[in-house]
């Protein structure tokens, strides 16, 4: 590795940028698997409260479980006003019912998902290297580039079983 002063560096770039764009291309997700997108994409509606045999949670749930937890991290990250408050677990992060609640309660958790998180690609874009690293004054030493990860992994884990989900329903398109 050259460690040399004039080492050779892309125009126009900076390790904090490319941070930035690896963060948001991560939270985008399917760089090594499918995306949420690709996940969520045509689920029957009838087969979105169906929990099958040897799981425990319905593509409902999950996806429900994947907007409540991004939404959680996101309201953790921006808590300069010191309002967060931990919810229980695991039920403040799970639906208990299987179904969705309504015939447009799918879309609008999917809409809620991806708005949440360019909400939190802006809060990002919005600090500074330090403060992308710096410990959160609230909280156990966590940090936004923390929180990135987290939400990317986190989503990453559930978009596979929806996966594994849809292919047990027999309702995935490779």
């Amino acid at each position: 590795m050259t460690t040399s002063k004039t080492a050779a560096q892309p125009e126009g770039r900076s390790l904090g940028g490319e941070l930035r764009k690896q963060l948001k291309d991560l939270l985008d997700g399917g760089q090594a698997h499918a995306t949420f997108e690709q996940a969520v994409k045509d689920m029957p509606v009838k087969l979105q409260g169906v929990v099958a045999e040897g799981l425990p949670y319905s593509a409902w749930q999950i996806l429900e479980h994947i907007r409540i937890a991004q939404r959680d991290i996101l309201d953790f990250s921006r808590n300069d006003d010191g309002n967060y408050r931990e919810m229980k677990w695991p039920e403040g992060y799970w639906p208990k019912d299987p179904a969705p609640p309504g015939a447009d309660s799918w879309q609008k958790s999917i809409d809620q998902i991806r708005g949440d998180r360019k909400t939190f690609e802006k809060l990002i874009d919005s600090v500074d290297d330090m403060n992308l690293i710096r410990p959160f004054p609230w909280g156990s030493g966590q940090n936004l580039l923390r929180e990135a990860l987290l939400i990317a992994d986190h989503e990453a884990y559930h978009v596979g079983e929806l996966v594994l989900l849809r292919r047990l329903l027999g309702v995935w398109k490779s």
